[in-house]
């Protein structure tokens, strides 16, 4: 089967979710999935979750926690190309059969690396590898590539009510 490439993007809420929706929904009809998180490096209630019920995922985290609100350091620059190398090991290696780059857009945005060199590593991918993009601010020649596109729209959201993010919810 060939594999293709989605992008969830947009500001509106989901776009990881949805991702991870359809990881656990590989998993059960047996397929093995790899997740590549970008930018993150706390742990979130679904890796908790993964880690306990779900071995046929394997997670890895290429950041230090959240610098969003601030600039990326070297180390942040470091970690992500880091990241970059190891999943250009997985997109070949046949191991997997999805693999997704959660938050990838946002180390682009921050230019951590390229496009471009995200883009030659998803051409060689093996060809029945599916591929799911996440995050915001995904750039044009990426959706150019990409054969699913789904831009999360936000509405309305309680954040602008003063609510926080909740555990088992947001994280």
């Amino acid at each position: 089967m060939k594999g293709y490439i989605h992008i969830y993007t947009g500001n509106g809420k989901g776009k990881s979710t949805a991702a991870f929706g359809l990881a656990l929904r590989a998993v059960g009809d047996g397929k093995r999935v790899y997740i590549g998180q970008f930018v993150k490096g706390r742990v979130y209630s679904e890796i908790i979750a993964i880690k306990k019920y779900l071995p046929g995922i394997t997670v890895r985290q290429f950041g230090r926690g959240c610098f969003i609100i601030n600039s990326p350091t070297e180390e942040d620059v470091k970690l992500a190309r880091e990241g970059l190398a190891e999943v250009g090991k997985v997109l070949i290696s046949g191991e997997y059969d999805i693999a997704v780059l959660d938050e990838v857009t946002i180390a682009l945005y921050y230019n951590l690396f390229s496009v471009q060199e995200l883009i030659d590593l998803l051409k060689k991918r093996a060809n029945n590898m599916e591929i799911i993009i996440t995050g915001r601010y995904s750039p044009a020649e990426l959706i150019d590539f990409a054969d699913l596109v789904t831009d999360m729209r936000e509405v309305k959201h309680y954040y602008q009510q003063g609510v926080k993010a909740r555990e088992g919810i947001e994280f």
